[in-house]
């Protein structure tokens, strides 16, 4: 008889069923511990993304500002050294003590015009959109540290800053 139980299945299957609640109760703790860490690492996740992307912002608009105005910084003192801001300043061979037909004497500015272009250069080669560039903090140094020796031969004392109302240079 394929449909009736004896009284041994009977009691065999009321003893797994009052099993089966009572592991219900005891295992609960370990289920609800485990979703609770699904739960926790999923909503964790998204908000570490969201944070990421913001810090990364921060940090990529301070270095944006930063090579922002070393660049207007070393095109403002390209264009006044060739223009001459001071006859000692000029560039272009023209000024006191070069008489007319004769060769212009060596500029007395041609070591600050060869860091200023050596600056530009730097600048230029930056990689504005690649946030995954390996050398990315080397050539920021670099480019800093070529901005420190300009403003050494000029006799310029920068004072570069990052406020909340926004970025630049002091003299």
């Amino acid at each position: 008889m394929a449909g009736v139980r004896g009284p041994e299945e009977s009691r065999a299957a009321a003893m797994a069923v009052e099993q089966d609640m009572f592991d219900a109760v005891v295992m609960a703790d370990e289920r609800f511990h485990g979703e609770g860490y699904q739960e926790g690492y999923e909503e964790g996740s998204s908000l570490g993304i969201v944070e990421g992307r913001q810090c990364g912002t921060l940090h990529g608009a301070k270095i944006g500002a930063e090579i922002g105005c070393y660049h207007g910084f070393a095109l403002a003192w390209k264009c006044l050294l060739h223009s001459g801001a001071g006859e000692k300043d000029r560039c272009d061979g023209v000024g006191p003590g070069v008489a007319p037909g004769d060769s212009p004497p060596t500029p007395p500015c041609s070591r600050k015009m060869k860091v200023v272009e050596a600056l530009i250069t730097l600048l230029q080669h930056f990689p504005y959109d690649d946030p995954t560039y390996e050398k990315l903090h080397e050539d920021l140094d670099r480019i800093r540290g070529k901005f420190r020796q300009l403003c050494s031969l000029l006799n310029v004392q920068p004072d570069f800053k990052v406020t909340a109302r926004g970025s630049g240079l002091a003299f």
